[in-house]
């Protein structure tokens, strides 16, 4: 009877607690012009809403008395009482802010009051910065890009075409991204950070989750720097900053009174035009000098990266009567490139703050979590969504999500197949040939004949042909099962050569098995490209690459075992034959460069570098990165990259007497490596020091030796472990060695502050690349060079043994 009593109880009680009413209405200013995307939330609660870009707004709650409050950056305050028993509709003209000047007096040529203020806002920073160990939160995010104008064609490829499969209006503009989703989110100072997203919708894509982050919307302005890494290669200077005086200039706009609160405006501007900082209005708090809310905006004079503005507004409430949390937070974009223009927005409103939650350390592992389901249709967005759609938005919503219906049908991904495969001669040529099937998601390639087509003087003109199919069996981790196979044929030493291999996705694994026959490295790095090699050999008869011929067969498992640990295991057993040189063609006949002989340490004599001999090697290598952070999809997890070092060990086995083997040797290595480490201002530095040792050299031959990343030419392809002016065989080893590299990349700290040369975005490159082995001793590189994108121009120095062996520049390319 209890429990009979409790369902009844419970049953008759739904629609008392389920009952939600709409509060709707229009915010505009007092000239009747919409304020886009003020913010409107319940008095003494962290619950809220945002207007629309068209002032339009929507507050779901249940029936009660509230104070409704309506505020947006630079418009006074407004509160309205309600009695809700049902919908109701409240429209709200705000009052342009006035700010006064009294109880200031501002002296000529001294101190603008603001300073003093900022002084104290300053003092301040650590307190707020630390002032909540924890918190948890529901955060709503929608984003918005428009492509705003774009050429009818870009490079041969049809713009025109591609928009209007896209949706978009006969001129090439309209919504390109639309996305709306809501996320649970949880912070535990310092960095800790989880977030799972409950609900998403993305216009076009039916079931799809959305790719807005919370994590990438939080911004802390009590931080000294914020670090956007892609849209500023310096960090940006916060107005509090510890350092602020030195960066900015502050204004003092006056004071206004809101709740009983008074606040400053300030107005900051950068005191260098190209220091990265920002520019607008931050507001604060009299006698608590806390942000109360800011409208800040940088632009491509502090050399930021892909866009021209951008713009960020946050507002602040308080969630009880101490602390003041993010109500809101806009950042908005401008941009363009080649003739494209593309301008939008994202905006996050926070609800539900709880500064005591009950966390566990432990769970935040796991900094992101999206699982099946959560791609929710139109009636659930109808009530959950705090900010209302735009006329153009629910026509886009509309429009697309029929395109995406159609798109999945396989008449329409037929159709469009159809179209894309067909052949043309000049494709086969240049660029290959793709066909895909994009129901099953099958790809077909197959290699351009130019790109095939090589030079050296072992094979004389070759061609190294290869086709390759992959079929798409992880959609979220782009991950592929993948057949492909090659024909490789010397026109002047008439050998022919074949080889094939698989990629076997086995869930956190890659099985992969391969064999056949190939013309290869003897520096198995490769640190010269195959085209490369071609040019010089041609042009400057200048033969740097080395080669032998390798019949094979090999089995390989790889990936991640656990958290930051990967490991791999490879078989390989291999027939293989040294090469002589069959010709001497060269297109030029410099007068100081000769072609040398295939055998790297005899250059003059065509001599064999090593017997014929048959290999059978096990190969074992592990690397830790220290990384437990990972993110959870439907289809697994993804690890994010550690801050700190990955640690790596590898151990080869060569096998003497198995299936005819030849060699017999153990060596050993380990290297410590890590990337982009921050130094803030001054860039980012990184590093590789490596280490290996043959601990049996019974039977060794040169494909077996330790080898390194050298280069002997102009044109290198920038890597941490790689070596400016070393030569790429003479000081491999079947000995010991030890390497270290350092770059540090200084972003621009130098560049920035000259004028003119500011504009290009350089950054300065130095490097410091080190090298002992017993024959070489100590061999060590200076490099110093500019970096425009992903093209560096060095200029490298080299000392063996503390005397100067070389110098020359070098152009670095990274693809």
């Amino acid at each position: 009877m209890k429990y009979t009593f409790c369902f009844l109880l419970f049953l008759f009680s739904i629609p008392v607690f389920a009952q939600q009413f709409n509060i709707t209405g229009k915010i505009t200013d007092e000239a009747g012009r919409p304020i886009p995307f003020a913010s409107i939330y319940i008095k003494n609660t962290t619950k809220g809403a945002s207007a629309n870009s068209e002032g339009m707004y929507q507050l779901r709650v249940g029936a009660g008395k509230y104070a409704v409050q309506y505020k947006a950056v630079g418009y006074t305050q407004q509160s309205k009482n309600v009695d809700l028993i049902a919908d109701e509709v409240i429209n709200i003209s705000l009052q342009t802010e006035t700010y006064q000047l009294k109880d200031v007096t501002v002296h000529a040529g001294g101190e603008d009051p603001a300073y003093a203020i900022m002084r104290k806002a300053i003092k301040k920073r650590k307190t707020y910065l630390n002032e909540v160990n924890a918190y948890t939160c529901d955060i709503y995010i929608k984003g918005l890009q428009k492509l705003l104008a774009a050429p009818k064609s870009f490079m041969g490829f049809d713009v025109q075409k591609a928009t209007n499969e896209a949706g978009l209006d006969s001129n090439r503009r309209g919504i390109v991204y639309l996305s709306e989703s809501e996320s649970k989110y949880s912070f535990v100072r310092p960095d800790k950070v989880h977030e799972e997203q409950v609900s998403a919708k993305v216009s076009g894509r039916n079931r799809a989750f959305s790719f807005n982050r919370a994590s990438d919307m939080q911004v802390n302005f009590y931080e000294n720097f914020e670090n956007w890494k892609g849209l500023s290669n310096r960090p940006l200077v916060s107005p509090v900053a510890d350092n602020a005086l030195f960066y900015y200039n502050y204004k003092y706009v006056g004071t206004s009174v809101e709740n009983g609160e008074t606040i400053n405006k300030i107005e900051v501007t950068p005191k260098r035009a190209h220091d990265p900082c920002f520019e607008g209005v931050i507001y604060i708090l009299d006698d608590s000098w806390r942000i109360y809310g800011l409208q800040l905006y940088i632009t491509k004079k502090a050399n930021i990266n892909f866009v021209d503005t951008l713009k960020v507004n946050q507002q602040f409430f308080p969630v009880n009567e101490k602390n003041w949390m993010t109500s809101s937070i806009k950042f908005e974009f401008t941009g363009g490139l080649f003739g494209f223009k593309l301008g939008g927005y994202f905006i996050s409103v926070y609800k539900n703050y709880d500064l005591n939650p009950d966390l566990s350390k432990a769970n935040f592992n796991e900094q992101l979590r999206i699982t099946k389901g959560i791609s929710k249709d139109s009636a659930y967005w109808e009530q959950a969504r705090p900010i209302p759609l735009t006329g153009e938005e629910v026509t886009d919503y509309t429009a697309k999500d029929k395109l995406a219906k159609k798109r999945e049908s396989k008449p329409y991904l037929d159709s469009l197949d159809k179209a894309n495969n067909r052949f043309k001669p000049v494709n086969l040529l240049f660029t290959g040939i793709n066909t895909r099937n994009r129901y099953k998601k099958e790809y077909y390639h197959y290699d351009p004949l130019i790109g095939s087509m090589l030079y050296n003087t072992v094979e004389g003109f070759a061609i190294d042909y290869g086709a390759s199919y992959s079929k798409l069996v992880d959609t979220l981790n782009n991950r592929y099962f993948v057949l492909s196979g090659k024909v490789r044929y010397g026109f002047s030493n008439h050998l022919l050569n074949g080889s094939a291999g698989v990629a076997i996705p086995l869930q956190r694994f890659t099985l992969g098995l391969n064999g056949g026959s190939d013309v290869v490295d003897l520096n198995t790095l490769a640190p010269m490209s195959t085209f490369v090699n071609t040019l010089h050999s041609l042009l400057a008869q200048q033969n740097f690459k080395k080669l032998y011929q390798k019949q094979f067969a090999s089995a390989s498992l790889g990936g991640r075992v656990t958290g930051g640990l990967r490991g791999s295991a490879s078989i390989e057993w291999a027939n293989r034959k040294w090469l002589p040189n069959t010709t001497a063609f060269s297109i030029f006949d410099p007068h100081d460069h000769q072609f040398t002989s295939n055998n790297p340490l005899q250059p003059d004599q065509d001599v064999p570098l090593f017997s014929e001999n048959k290999s059978l090697t096990v190969n074992l290598r592990a690397s830790y990165d220290f990384s437990n952070k990972y993110e959870t999809y439907p289809s697994g997890r993804r690890y994010l990259p550690s801050k700190y070092p990955t640690i790596s060990v590898n151990y080869t086995k060569g096998i003497n007497n198995v299936l005819g083997s030849d060699v017999n040797y153990d060596k050993i290595s380990a290297d410590i490596s890590k990337t982009d480490i921050s130094m803030g201002f001054y860039g980012n530095s990184s590093f590789f020091i490596g280490a290996g040792k043959f601990l049996n050299a019974k039977s060794v031959f040169f494909p077996d030796y330790f080898h390194f990343a050298g280069n002997e030419v102009l044109s290198y392809k920038p890597r941490v472990n790689r070596f400016l002016l070393l030569d790429y065989y003479n000081f491999s080893t079947p000995d010991k060695y030890l390497e270290g590299h350092f770059e540090h990349n200084f972003s621009g700290f130098i560049t920035n502050k000259i004028p003119l040369i500011r504009k290009f975005k350089l950054q300065e490159i130095v490097d410091v690349n080190y090298l002992y082995t017993p024959k070489l001793k100590n061999y060590t590189e200076l490099g110093f060079g500019l970096q425009y994108l992903n093209i560096r121009a060095m200029y490298g120095i080299s000392y063996n043994g503390g005397t100067q062996a070389k110098s020359a520049f070098r152009l670095g390319i990274s693809l």
